[in-house]
């Protein structure tokens, strides 16, 4: 019998996988934004850190990180897990960093 964590760590790889196939690399970039501290902010966004601890982490305004937040949801790279204090952000997928540097390096716009 499967446990629960088991079930949510198979449905977050669904999720990725998904995704990968919906939102292309480039567009979910283009949505977070190019400062380093964006991806790094989104890349921790996995279901399992809560927003206030993540705006810590990386050292971001709580208030504007929410705000950010909301927009990766509406933008769908991104969803909200759980309720009320306990909610949890978790995105479609993680950014690979080489990535963001790569596309600032080829001077692609965002």
């Amino acid at each position: 019998m499967q446990t629960d964590e088991h079930t949510n760590q198979l449905l977050q790889c669904l999720l990725h996988v998904v995704g990968r196939a919906a939102v292309p690399q480039d567009a979910v970039l283009a949505i977070v934004g190019p400062g380093k501290k964006q991806i790094k902010a989104f890349n921790l966004c996995d279901g399992n850190t809560s927003q206030n601890d993540i705006a810590k982490k990386v050292r971001l305004d709580q208030g504007n990180f929410s705000r950010t937040v909301k927009r990766w949801i509406r933008n769908g790279v991104m969803f909200s897990i759980g309720e009320n204090k306990e909610t949890r952000p978790l995105h479609i997928y993680a950014i690979p960093e080489a990535s963001a540097r790569g596309k600032k390096r080829l001077g692609v716009r965002r």
